[in-house]
């Protein structure tokens, strides 16, 4: 179990880091096809906010690594955005909140205490996503459109 526990961990980071830009997010120039300015105003959203995002790449995979710890008070969240669309990610929840550019095709990840519950919402090429999650461990998630 542990060996499979492991395995699972290593090929986690494997895939998170192959997928992280390190700040170098692309940028479009041009919008995706949509029906209404909620897509033109995410694009700006998303640019203005990659200006400035820090990505915790390294808490993220410290927490991958040492998930039994007990010991540790934050785990990671994992959103893999498997749209042709960017999106901003606004994770929010008791005394926490934080908006995450995610770029189409790539992962965004941040930490947040555990043993809390978290609002996950977004736009993700006109369609708004919703979801409510009690997170007690790292948590790992696929949006596509």
């Amino acid at each position: 179990m542990k060996k499979l526990f492991f395995f699972s961990g290593i090929s986690l980071i494997i895939l998170i880091s192959c997928s992280a830009n390190y700040g170098s997010y692309p940028t479009r120039t041009t919008y995706p096809t949509g029906s209404g300015s909620t897509t033109a105003s995410t694009e700006r959203e998303y640019s203005e906010l990659i200006k400035t995002y820090k990505p915790e790449t390294a808490d993220v995979l410290n927490d991958l690594l040492n998930a039994d710890s007990p010991s540790n008070l934050k785990t990671s969240i994992s959103v893999e955005n498997q749209s042709r669309c960017n999106m901003v990610l606004t994770v929010s929840g008791n005394g926490f909140f934080k908006k995450i550019p995610i770029a189409a095709g790539k992962v965004g990840y941040t930490m947040v205490p555990k043993n809390q519950n978290y609002r996950l919402s977004g736009m993700l090429c006109n369609a708004s996503y919703q979801s409510t999650k009690f997170i007690s461990t790292s948590y790992a998630i696929k949006i596509s459109n």
